[in-house]
């Protein structure tokens, strides 16, 4: 091999592996950017959680949104949506996007709770039932669903019924002051 050609050589593995740092280099960066954007969007989500804890559920419903089109599809967002607007009594418009997040987590209780909640207040009792019996078939052992779900059967006057209800959260959880104030109205 001549002078030259060694020379050439040199300088090809030289640029080679100067292309090479300057790829990882964007490497570093693209994994930087993708963890500023998720600051940006829990940074969002903390003050979008903040309002609603102040009561301001439209502004907070502005933030959660701004999250949304950042990260579209992610379930806890938009069951927070849907929260914030079934504060503002927009009941159709929470349904939507409580069923949304239930495409992408249908196995939650608390997002069938928060459709049953919805339903109910909309006086749809049996799509309320459905989805207490669905949170129930997920986990039996939560005394909100069985609270909630005498609340329902209040609601449609089935009083036997509901009574059992009640007892069921008492069961799972003594000390539910709520389930035991319905429990004695309805006995």
């Amino acid at each position: 091999m001549t002078f030259f050609q060694l020379l050439m050589l040199g300088a090809s593995a030289f640029f080679a592996f100067k292309i090479y740092e300057h790829i990882q280099t964007l490497k570093d960066d693209e994994d930087d950017i993708q963890h500023t954007e998720t600051d940006k969007i829990e940074s969002l989500i903390s003050q979008a959680d903040d309002e609603m804890q102040n009561g301001d559920f439209q502004k907070a419903l502005a933030i959660y949104s701004e999250a949304n089109y950042k990260l579209p599809n992610n379930a806890e967002i938009l069951f927070k949506m849907g929260f914030a607007l079934m504060q503002q009594d927009r009941v159709d418009e929470a349904i939507e996007y409580y069923q949304d997040t239930l495409k992408l987590d249908d196995n939650s209780p608390a997002i069938h709770q928060a459709l049953a909640s919805a339903y109910r207040t909309q006086g749809n009792f049996e799509k309320a039932k459905y989805h207490l019996d669905s949170s129930l078939l997920i986990n039996d052992k939560n005394p909100i669903t069985y609270y909630n779900y005498g609340n329902l059967l209040v609601d449609m006057k089935e009083f036997e019924d509901a009574k059992e209800m009640y007892q069921q959260a008492l069961e799972l959880d003594s000390d539910f002051k709520e389930a035991k104030e319905e429990l004695e109205k309805i006995s």
